[in-house]
Formats: C-alpha cells, structure tokens, sequence
C-alpha cells in the first residue's frame, strides 16, 4: 500500500474516532441492555417476543446471552430494532491511533536496539542517552516508512 494513503487512512481513522476519545460511555447494566430498556419501556417479554417474531423463551435466551457477552451482533441489531433504538458499534481507541502507531514504532526500536546497546556497555562502549534517544528515534521513523505489518 502507498505510503502516503497509509497516513491519510490512518488520520481519516483518527479524525472520526476523535469526539469518541474522552467521552465516558455508561457501562453496560449487570442485566444487560436489552433487559434493561425492555423493562424501563415497562415492555414485557411477550411484547418483544411479538415484535421480534419469536418465542417468549428466545427473549429470555437473548437476555441472558447478551449478559453473558455470547450474543451475536446480528442478534442485537433486531432486538435494537425491535425495541426502537439505534445499535452503535465501534471500538474507541485509548489514544489516538497515530500515536498508538508511533509508540508502537518505539517500542519495536527499542527491542531492536536492546542487545546492542547490551553488548556495548559490556565492553565499556556505551554511548550517551542524547545519542541513544536519537537512535531510538532514528530507528522508529524508518520502522513507521517500511512495512507496518512489521511493527504487530
């Protein structure tokens, strides 16, 4: 992939995922959500079941899985329908990915870095924190424009 369409694919990413970064979201209820709404709608099982076309039972079966974080995605989307809300589904990143990318990048040179720098203080030829710093960084920017598959 060209180099330049990774960085605007990675920044485009990065932009979306951005207003999601320091909002807080409410955990999931210990009941799950699906059980949670149904019953603040005051919504009996039966009542979804009829909206979902299902058997009162498969109601319980869905509550229970998706409590037990075994239930589908599909699942969820035609209970969300079904009790008139929208599903968002999204992964939001502790940081932004760039900077994932970047420390990532570091972290890999380090690696690369920690035997010889090993070797060298062994035989009294350790070089400077300045010095290793800007290896390390040196290091990491030709990691971040070769392959990032290498970086995983």
């Amino acid at each position: 992939m060209n180099k330049s369409y990774r960085w605007l694919q990675l920044r485009q990413a990065d932009k979306q995922l951005k207003p999601l970064l320091r909002k807080t979201f409410p955990p999931r209820p210990s009941c799950g959500w699906i059980q949670a709404i149904r019953e603040a709608l005051g919504m009996t099982a039966v009542s979804l079941a009829q909206r979902l076309h299902v058997r009162n039972s498969t109601v319980h079966k869905l509550e229970k899985s998706e409590a037990d974080d075994s239930i589908s995605l599909a699942s969820l989307r035609k209970v969300a329908a079904a009790l008139d809300c929208e599903l968002h589904y999204v992964f939001v990143p502790k940081m932004p990915l760039e900077a994932k990318l970047k420390e990532q990048a570091k972290t890999v040179a380090r690696k690369h870095m920690q035997p010889v720098a090993h070797t060298m203080s062994l035989e009294d030829q350790a070089v400077g924190n300045k010095a290793q710093q800007a290896q390390l960084e040196l290091m990491a920017k030709e990691l971040l424009d070769g392959n990032w598959r290498e970086l995983w």
